[in-house]
């Protein structure tokens, strides 16, 4: 029988008060309370925490505090990320952060849901789907990424769009729900 973890990573109705998954919380917030806390002098100490809570750190990774997530673990960030003061990512599942990445303030990336059956939410159950944001892409301040959406290599959300669906490659998306505004040309 998978265990609870096992159950959240695979996108599965999970009990998110199992003993295991409240240790892994527990650890992440420690780890984020020191990262949040110290100074960007020391910033070896933050690369060395952003690698032990992340599951994937990559080179050239940053993110301006204050910065939340679940479990850190299901995060994976490829090379020359940067994220700007507020960002959160609910990591239920997997997050994949493609290479030279750029976030705004306040972005939230979500894989956490609850069911739609009230009676499964009365019982505390939960559930996620992975979010996968490809190469060089720009995330506007404000936006939010909803459970199981991928955004394509190059594009942009604009700044308070809440992306619901996936977003092609070389676009601008913006609005609430997301919609195409923009196709860009690269060169």
């Amino acid at each position: 029988m998978p265990s609870e973890r096992e159950k959240m990573v695979n996108g599965e109705l999970y009990d998110p008060t199992d003993p295991e998954l409240l240790a892994d919380s527990k650890r992440a917030r420690e780890l984020l309370a020191e990262y949040n806390r110290i100074s960007g002098a020391e910033y070896e100490r933050r690369l060395d925490l952003l690698d032990e809570l992340f599951g994937t750190c990559a080179e050239a990774c940053w993110i301006d505090p204050p910065f939340r997530c679940d479990y850190g673990y299901n995060v994976h960030v490829d090379e020359g990320f940067y994220a700007n003061v507020g960002c959160v990512i609910l990591d239920v599942c997997r997050v994949d952060i493609g290479r030279n990445c750029l976030f705004g303030p306040s972005v939230h990336v979500y894989t956490a849901s609850h069911p739609l059956d009230p009676a499964d939410r009365a019982r505390g159950l939960a559930y996620g789907e992975p979010v996968s944001i490809g190469d060089d892409v720009w995330i506007g301040g404000r936006a939010v990424l909803n459970p199981g959406v991928t955004i394509g290599d190059g594009s942009v959300v604009a700044s308070g769009a809440v992306v619901t669906d996936d977003v092609p490659e070389g676009v601008v998306v913006g609005g609430n729900p997301a919609g195409v505004v923009k196709e860009l040309e690269t060169g």
